[in-house]
């Protein structure tokens, strides 16, 4: 497909090629700023992708600051890749799946600059991401909401946080989904959720147990929320004053290499504990996908079984319940 330049187009390449774009200025950057200010406009992006591109673009001005490495759309090639993926990996510490997805990110933009006529240079399509790694990530067990349920904190503070984190353990909904229960959203024992952003998508209806009734009763049905930061640092207080004070291993890839890292459990848990904790406690009481699904609102169940984490003793139990046999063995006559 054949793409007509602007002549404001033609003289900014122009210009970049031979060093003489007014300012400092770059087409490159440039496109990319537009690209940001269309997504935005349009409505496309949730708050948190608008975040990760203004994320890629200071890494990238990084990048060619560290490294010396004029970004235009005529260098992004075989070389760019190489460095890039060195700077990313090797200087920013980034592990495989940060790295992919970041990746991933730059070339949506790089496809939306080649559709819009930035470039012609298609070299991006053929770099390949970091393949992403499935990392074992906590996930609770009854026992856990049990204990953190009948733990008495003697705080209000951490009370609070261990009951809407508990509650969204026992509903699967995500942070930012907290703040949509309200009273007229329950009915029947029903929380029907409605996301404000995506009108083409379906009401939820999410099962509410007796403790999450008790839950909301207890604040009114206007959950205690704080921003997502701050319960993330409170949580892991609630965990240590629970008495989740042991070690478990942290797993870190960086291209082949693999780090073992002892860290403590409580470290280990955020707001995105619970959501993983409602799928995979459902998984391993024999629940079906499709089922869970319908609750989380997962359209991509290859997504949705990421989060499904299998400990030691689902290992266990699967191999206990599994090969329930008999082994009374018969003595040999000597």
């Amino acid at each position: 497909m054949q793409v007509d330049f602007t002549s404001r187009l033609l003289k900014k390449e122009f210009d970049e090629q031979f060093k003489k774009a007014p300012g400092g200025k770059n087409i490159f950057f440039d496109a990319y700023d537009e690209f940001m200010d269309q997504k935005i406009k349009n409505q496309e992006w949730k708050p948190s992708t608008e975040k990760r591109y203004k994320n890629i673009k200071n890494i990238l001005k990084e990048f060619e600051k560290d490294r010396k490495y004029k970004l235009t759309f005529n260098a992004i090639n075989s070389k760019f890749h190489a460095e890039f993926t060195d700077y990313c990996m090797g200087e920013k510490q980034h592990v495989n799946n940060t790295y992919s997805r970041n990746f991933g990110l730059f070339k949506t933009f790089m496809l939306w600059a080649f559709k819009n006529g930035y470039t012609y240079n298609e070299e991006f399509r053929e770099m390949q991401k970091v393949p992403k790694v499935i990392i074992p990530q906590v996930a609770l067990q009854k026992t856990d909401l049990e204990k953190l349920m009948q733990h008495d904190f003697k705080n209000d503070r951490l009370e609070r946080v261990r009951d809407v984190f508990v509650f969204a353990c026992i509903t699967g909904l995500r942070f930012g989904e907290l703040s949509l229960v309200s009273k007229t959203s329950v009915k029947d024992d029903l929380l029907h959720l409605k996301e404000e952003k995506g009108a083409e998508k379906e009401v939820r209806t999410i099962p509410l147990n007796d403790l999450a009734l008790y839950l909301l009763r207890k604040y009114e049905y206007k959950l205690p929320l704080i921003a997502n930061q701050k319960q993330n640092e409170y949580i892991k207080e609630v965990f240590e004053k629970a008495g989740y004070t042991h070690e478990v291993e942290r797993i870190v890839i960086r291209g082949k290499q693999v780090e073992r890292i002892p860290v403590l459990f409580k470290d280990r848990v955020s707001t995105h504990t619970a959501r993983r904790t409602f799928i995979t406690m459902l998984k391993r009481d024999g629940k079906s996908d499709k089922l869970i699904s319908k609750i989380t609102g997962h359209k991509d169940l290859k997504t949705l079984n990421q989060y499904y984490q299998v400990d030691d003793d689902a290992k266990k139990e699967a191999v206990a319940e599994t090969f329930k046999i008999n082994f009374n063995t018969v003595k040999k006559a000597e």
